[in-house]
């Protein structure tokens, strides 16, 4: 196996950033938690009240022998809105912004400089939303939460939410696919 990198990604919802980045050819694990607030050790019930200043994330640990930071950022861009302050679909709260946390000083230069690049495509017609900031600190949801969507794919949210990102992500990027 190659050397790890991580990143910490969130995009709304960590079910569905999470069920996303399970499916990718070169992520090594995926785990959901809350990052970058001022409540130590947070609940997820904390959290959803909006008071703890943490987002929902994903930690994303790869091989960058087999996927690169930017070939991540290209699939997270596509897969939530970057577009919408606090909010995702119906996902409404500080805690489903778009934010990108890191914690090495060369992924805070290749964000910026990924971000940079997509803002002059023109690929948006918005202005983004996503936070760019070092990691302060991260905290593993509950167990329940982690492969919500592998374990509860006909729960509601999961097959109306989540389901049509995961199946965004596999016609988007086929050859990213982990088989």
């Amino acid at each position: 196996m190659g050397s790890r990198e991580t990143i910490y990604l969130a995009g709304g919802c960590f079910w569905c950033v999470e069920a996303v980045f399970d499916r990718v050819k070169g992520v090594l694990d995926v785990v959901s938690g809350y990052c970058n607030g001022q409540t130590l050790n947070p609940t997820y019930e904390q959290v959803c009240s909006g008071q703890t200043g943490h987002a929902e994330v994903v930690k994303v640990v790869y091989d960058p022998s087999q996927i690169q930071l930017h070939e991540l950022l290209e699939i997270f861009f596509v897969i939530h809105d970057p577009t919408t302050l606090n909010r995702q679909g119906n996902d409404e709260g500080t805690q489903y912004r778009s934010g990108i946390y890191f914690t090495k000083e060369e992924d805070e230069l290749q964000v910026n400089h990924f971000i940079k690049d997509l803002k002059a495509s023109g690929a948006f017609a918005e202005a983004l939303t996503t936070q760019v900031e070092p990691l302060d600190r991260f905290y593993e949801a509950e167990t329940y939460h982690q492969d919500y969507f592998l374990n509860h794919p006909q729960q509601g949210y999961c097959a109306y939410v989540v389901a049509p990102k995961v199946d965004k992500f596999i016609k988007t990027f086929a050859s990213k696919v982990a088989s």
